[in-house]
């Protein structure tokens, strides 16, 4: 008996399908986004893909890439981070001012900068769960907030000298393996953000609470206390997030270099695919979009394109993924006709 074609076909298929459902075809987009932005600009700068300008992307993604992977957490959970950029703009300015209260004391300066995190986090959820406010509202609000208190201990200008610190140092411009400390940092969070959803019992609840949060509750999972937590694993990463701008800059800066990192953040989660209802998304799809942004930055900014049109682009990719999230549901866009 000899075997048909359909047959014979029929396995390689399967792999094949298989092979697609573990990459995912969100994640597939992303890869050949990705691929043509870099093939673009290469093709226009023959720098743009050395070895060095990689390197040069992938620290200037680390901020970024921080504050998405934990967006991309608070997404699923079905809730909404606005406030992460004064977060880590707050942060940076605490964290240079303890450091040169405290002696030149990096750990002081670093805890502070992290104490100021869970206290940001707990209000925040504290505000959304307790007061009942609208997650938007609540972070919208604390996005004003956290960035006067920055500018009102700071009086506005840029606090503390950290670059005559080895730890400062070390995190600017140190090396491990031939990749920035910065990048391992972001890749270390991102590795056990991952692990912390796909594999544990804390992340299928995360999952459950954002698909159906009436379902989750009944099934016996505190929503609040998960709630709560999302915030302050956020506040807490945005603070890391400002330790290092800190250390990248040199001082503690209360809006320069922070402003702006909420939309960053919030796109990438969108555009790796989380669902801005909750319960989908993943680590990453958030990665691949990181890097996506990045590479455009990078190339729009080697091509000598005026800054803002990085913001136009942004704002854009936003939109596209909101869209694509709509189609893919199947949802009606409100006010118009089926």
């Amino acid at each position: 008996m000899t075997t048909s074609t359909a047959e014979r076909r029929a396995p390689a298929a399967r792999r094949a399908g298989g092979a697609l459902a573990a990459v995912g075809g969100q994640n597939l987009s992303l890869i050949a986004a990705l691929a043509v932005v870099l093939a673009l600009f290469g093709s226009l700068n023959g720098n743009y893909l050395s070895w060095t300008n990689v390197q040069v992307i992938a620290e200037a993604v680390t901020i970024t890439g921080l504050l998405a992977v934990v967006q991309t957490v608070v997404i699923i959970c079905g809730g909404l981070d606005i406030s992460v950029g004064s977060q880590a703009g707050l942060a940076s300015v605490v964290s240079a001012m303890a450091f040169t209260s405290a002696g030149s004391s990096p750990l002081v300066g670093m805890a502070a900068a992290i104490g100021v995190g869970v206290v940001v986090g707990v209000l925040n959820g504290a505000v959304i769960v307790y007061g009942r406010v609208n997650a938007t509202i609540a972070t919208l609000a604390g996005l004003a907030a956290y960035k006067g208190v920055a500018q009102l201990i700071s009086n506005g200008a840029a606090q503390g000298y950290v670059l005559n610190d080895a730890v400062f140092v070390f995190l600017s411009r140190g090396k491990i393996a031939g990749l920035p400390v910065m990048v391992w940092i972001l890749i270390v969070a991102a590795a056990a953000v991952h692990v912390l959803l796909k594999y544990t019992d804390i992340g299928r609840n995360i999952y459950a609470i954002g698909g159906n949060p009436t379902a989750a509750r009944l099934a016996g999972i505190n929503l609040n206390k998960y709630l709560i937590s999302a915030y302050v694993l956020a506040a807490v990463v945005a603070a890391v997030a400002g330790i290092l701008l800190t250390a990248r800059t040199g001082s503690g800066q209360p809006v320069s270099g922070s402003e702006g990192l909420e939309l960053k953040s919030i796109t990438a989660a969108a555009l790796g695919g989380c669902a801005l209802k909750g319960g989908k998304g993943g680590i990453g799809g958030t990665l691949l979009a990181v890097a996506l942004l990045g590479a455009l930055e990078n190339g729009l900014t080697v091509q000598g394109i005026n800054s803002f049109w990085q913001n136009v682009a942004q704002g854009s990719l936003l939109v596209v993924a909101v869209v694509i999230q709509q189609r893919r549901s199947g949802e009606r866009a409100v006010g118009l006709p089926g």
